[in-house]
Parts: C-alpha cells; sequence; structure tokens
C-alpha cells in the first residue's frame, strides 16, 4: 500500500511539474535561419531561454523564400504545425494558418500580466492581431555610389535619370539593375508599380480585371520598356538571384532592388558606398512620395499547443520571452551602418510606406503574377494586359 501511494504521489508531482512547464520540448519554426543575420541571435535567445526554464527548443529555421512558405503552409493544412511560428501576418499568406494560431487578445485575457503588444499594423480581416512583430522592413533601390562617381552617373531622382544611367553603365561593361526575373523578380514588381500608381491604386483590392487599375498594367508596360533597354543582365531570364546579388555586392552591376533585409549581410566596408532610394515616378513630376514598408511578419502561438494542458504555460512564456524588447532589438535590423543607414534614414523620412501588394494576394495569383507573368512580358511573349487577366483569374483578394 506505501509503494502503490508512494507511486500515486510521484505520478502527481511529475503532472504538476509538466503543468508548469518545465521540463517540456516546444517546437518552433522560423525564417531565423541560413545566412540570415539574425539567425545567431535567435538562436542565442533560444538558449537563453532553456538556460533559464529548464525547457528545450527544437528549432527548424530557414531562410524566407517560396519554399519555405509552401513548407510552413502544408505542415498546418496536415496538422503538423509547431508550437510557435515567425510567419507572415495581415495578407494572403497568413489568411489559411488563422484558424491554427491564437488570438494576442485570447492570450492577454488568460495571462493578463503579459500585457502582450497588439500591433494594429498586423490587424486581419476578422479584426483580430495574431502576431506580434520582432522588427519592421523596406524595399528600394540600393545604388553602389562608388560606379556612380566613377562613370559620373546622375542619381536616379527622375525616371529621365534613371534612363540615362542604364545607358551609362551599359556602355561601361556594368550591369545597370542586378535582378533576377525568373528566380526573385518580387522586389523589381513592387517598385514599378509604384513608379505608377498612387498610394490608392497601389492599394486596391480588384475583385476582377474589369477593375484592375490601369497603372496596374502600366508597371507591366514598364518592365517591358526597361528590358528592352537594357536595364538588366544578358541573363536576367535564366540567372539565380544569388548570382545576381554575387553580381552586385562584387561591382559588376550598379543597381539592385532589394529589401532591408539584404543590407543586414552586407559588410561595414560595403554599406560606406551603397544608397538606398525609392524608385522614382514613371510619368508625374516630382519627387517619389511612397514607399514599401511597414510590419509584415510576427510570432504566433499555435492552437496545438494553446490546448495542450502539457505545453500552454510553456509555450505562452517562450512567446514572452521571444518579444521581450531587448531579444526584439537583437532580431531588428541593427546591423546597418554608414551611407546606407543615412540615406535609409532619409528615406524613410520622405515616405508614405506602403504594404506591398503581393502580400495582400494568395499564393496562386502571386506565383502567377512574380513567376510566371514577369518574365513573360519582360521578354514579350505576353502582354501586361494578359499578364493581369491571368492574375484575376486565381482571385487574388478573395471573392
Amino acid at each position: 500500500m506505501k509503494i502503490r501511494k508512494g507511486m500515486i504521489l510521484c505520478l502527481l508531482l511529475c503532472l504538476f511539474t509538466a503543468a508548469r512547464g518545465e521540463g517540456i520540448t516546444l517546437r518552433t519554426v522560423t525564417c531565423f535561419g541560413g545566412t540570415d543575420p539574425a539567425a545567431e541571435a535567435y538562436q542565442g535567445i533560444l538558449r537563453d531561454y532553456e538556460e533559464s526554464t529548464g525547457n528545450r527548443v527544437a528549432d527548424s529555421s530557414s531562410p524566407s523564400d517560396e519554399s519555405w512558405k509552401k513548407s510552413v503552409l502544408r505542415d498546418f493544412a496536415v496538422g503538423n504545425e509547431p508550437d510557435l511560428l515567425f510567419f507572415f501576418a495581415a495578407g494572403g499568406d497568413s489568411a489559411p494558418i488563422l484558424p491554427r494560431v491564437v488570438p494576442i487578445q485570447a492570450i492577454n485575457d488568460a495571462y493578463p500580466d503579459l500585457k502582450l503588444p497588439e500591433i494594429r499594423a498586423l490587424e486581419e480581416e476578422d479584426g483580430l492581431v495574431y502576431a506580434i512583430p520582432a522588427h519592421g522592413f523596406w524595399e528600394g533601390v540600393y545604388l553602389r555610389t562608388d560606379l556612380f562617381e566613377q562613370y559620373h552617373a546622375p542619381m536616379p531622382d527622375t525616371w529621365e535619370d534613371l534612363l540615362e544611367d542604364i545607358r551609362i553603365f551599359r556602355e561601361n561593361g556594368i550591369v545597370p539593375i542586378a535582378v533576377s526575373l525568373s528566380d526573385i523578380p518580387h522586389y523589381l514588381a513592387e517598385m514599378v508599380l509604384l513608379s505608377c500608381a498612387s498610394a490608392e491604386e497601389q492599394q486596391a483590392r480588384p475583385a476582377s480585371f474589369d477593375q484592375v487599375p490601369s497603372s496596374w498594367i502600366r508597371a507591366m508596360e514598364v518592365i517591358r520598356e526597361l528590358y528592352l533597354a537594357g536595364a538588366f543582365s544578358a541573363d536576367a531570364l535564366t540567372a539565380n538571384d544569388a548570382g545576381m546579388m554575387d553580381l552586385f555586392t562584387s561591382g559588376g552591376a550598379a543597381m539592385r532592388i532589394d529589401g532591408s533585409w539584404m543590407a543586414e549581410s552586407l559588410s561595414p566596408d560595403l554599406m560606406n558606398r551603397l544608397r538606398a532610394v525609392p524608385m522614382p515616378l514613371r510619368d508625374a513630376a516630382g519627387p517619389q512620395k511612397n514607399c514599401i514598408g511597414g510590419m509584415s511578419m510576427g510570432f504566433y502561438l499555435t492552437r496545438k499547443a494553446w490546448n495542450s494542458q502539457l505545453k500552454r504555460d510553456a509555450a505562452v512564456d517562450l512567446l514572452a520571452w521571444l518579444t521581450r524588447d531587448e531579444n526584439l532589438v537583437q532580431l531588428a535590423n541593427s546591423s546597418v551602418t554608414g551611407t546606407l543607414l543615412e540615406s535609409v534614414q532619409e528615406m524613410e523620412k520622405r515616405c508614405s510606406l506602403l504594404s506591398p501588394l503581393q502580400d495582400a494576394m494568395n499564393l496562386d495569383a502571386r506565383e502567377c503574377w512574380l513567376l510566371e507573368c514577369i518574365p513573360a512580358v519582360a521578354e514579350g511573349t505576353l502582354s501586361p494586359e494578359e499578364c493581369w487577366r491571368k492574375v484575376m483569374e486565381h482571385k487574388p483578394f478573395g471573392e
């Protein structure tokens, strides 16, 4: 009898310990992997959490690309989602996972002492916020100021200046703009759209082709114009994005269209030879006053962890740990320095930040626009009108 009571007492003690979240193993998935400069900081944050709590974290993080997005959505679709996730929010990518993640309000209601932030920039269509952002982002045109100075090329403040830059660099054997049209033309697409569309048009969400703003069609015409002007490398239709990045950083290209994440991988010496500027307006006078940027990704707590009596407390604790101010600072874009940082600050002051159009699209429509239409439009085998007809067939913004 004493042995049986002792066994029961031991079992109850084990259950009590588990309920407190001690010794629990949690699964996380983020894009802080590979060469991402935040990868090391993220792993350090996880180690500190493990040492402080006695819990363990089984992390499966990889760099963010279309393959990574698909794998995350596929895992959610088959019930193999992690306990915590860092993923896109307030757009087409997040819609499929919302039934399987927990609103921040619900977490705060159950754990009022945490006071987790509900950032309205990440509000979903149902009016709820499910993710806590780690840092913001921006997209723009990176310039190699050393090449601009060497060849006396003007800053591309106007479209005429940009065309002159393309001519100068092409004549001197320098690729004007390093971009892969088949691999990752995402940022080029956003920049040319912004060069043609007003803020209201850029944020439009048409339900059919007839509602597509004419500026969206004009933007696809501009991609063809840039292609014919020699803005891209001869192999832009087949080269991968990594090769274009190498071309730019080695000095073989004068410009590159990318996001703030690219800057984090550069050396301080190279940052002092770069500037970041918005794409100039195509058909209007004056400076560009709109830029792509904002909050697009955040940490989620999944319902799988929330509904687990064993894991809930530990998972909530990890979410709170990851989103501490000091840890968010480590994950933020804090490595940009020199003249590049100065130009970024100048760009952010002059621009209103708009969310990327692609983030509002469902996966099929986005891939059709970016990976199917853009290379075909650039090469001249698909018209801009046909491009948007094909995209709208996928009902990119819902019914």
